[in-house]
Order: C-alpha cells, then structure tokens, then sequence
C-alpha cells in the first residue's frame, strides 16, 4: 500500500511540475499584463478607485502565487528533477518572495499616500514590481520547457 501511495504521489508531484508553472504563468499574464493596464480605461473609474481595485486584485493574485509555489516545490522536493529544474524553482520562489515582501508593502504605502491625497502617484516601485513579474514570465517559461523537456521524446533523423 506505501509502494502504491508513493507512485501515486510521484505522478502527482509530475504533473504539478507541468501544471503549475503553466497556471502561474497564465495568472500573470491576466492579471498583470491585461486586467491592470485595462482597468483604467474603463469609464468610470477614477485613480482611487482602481487604485482600490488593483490592490484587492494583486493581494489575492499573490496569495495564490504563493500557493503556487509551495505546492511546486513540494513536487521538486518531491521526486530527483534535473538541477536545472530545481534550481529555476527556487529562483521563482525567491523572486516572488521579494516581490510580495519587499516590493508590495512599499506599493501599499504609496497607495494609501495617493488614496489620502499626499502624493499624485507614480512610483518607480511600480517599475520594480514590473520587472519581477518579467523574471517570473521568463522563469515560468523556462520551468515549463525544461519540464517539458523529458516528456518530448524527438524522432531520429532518417
């Protein structure tokens, strides 16, 4: 029954390796990449407003990215994966790290500045949080094809 349970979790933890980053990659795109710009395109929607949008949407974003991340590297630690793979891993764990501990507080501070009237926006911090989400695209994308690698088994030329 152990035997079972162990193979079970090993093609569980396979398909997360796949899955995940896949997910991950796609709820940066929408949320980051499309919903943030469009929202203040919306008519209607003044600067606090999306301003209060955009921080309940990111807050709930970066819980699942979190999520995300530790159930991968439950299935990197899970079973051998290629260093590569293992260490692309962790990279974006700690690139999400920084992004939700350093750089989000520092964006919520602003956002309350600009909700109080203090400040008129604009943030090179939102530059930063750009950037770390650039390094996740790229790290998630190369986590999907090493991944996927392994899977893909090339024909040999005839």
């Amino acid at each position: 029954m152990a035997k079972l349970l162990s193979a079970r979790d090993s093609q569980l933890a396979a398909g997360l390796r796949i899955v995940l980053p896949a997910i991950w990659l796609g709820l940066i795109i929408g949320i980051s990449l499309i919903e943030a710009p469009l929202k203040f395109h919306a008519p209607g929607i003044t600067i606090p407003l999306g301003l209060g949008i955009g921080r309940l949407v990111f807050t709930a974003m970066n819980w699942v990215e979190i999520v995300i991340a530790v159930v991968l590297l439950w299935a990197v630690l899970k079973d051998s994966v290629g260093r590569t793979f293992r260490g692309l891993s962790f990279g974006l764990a700690g690139v999400l790290a920084i992004k939700v501990a350093l750089i989000r507080p520092l964006l919520n501070r602003r956002t309350d500045a600009v909700l109080a009237g203090v400040d008129d926006g604009g943030s090179s911090w939102h530059y930063l949080y750009i950037a770390a989400d650039g390094l996740l695209i790229l790290g998630l994308l190369a986590v999907i094809v090493v991944g996927l690698r392994r899977w893909v088994v090339v024909a040999p030329k005839a």
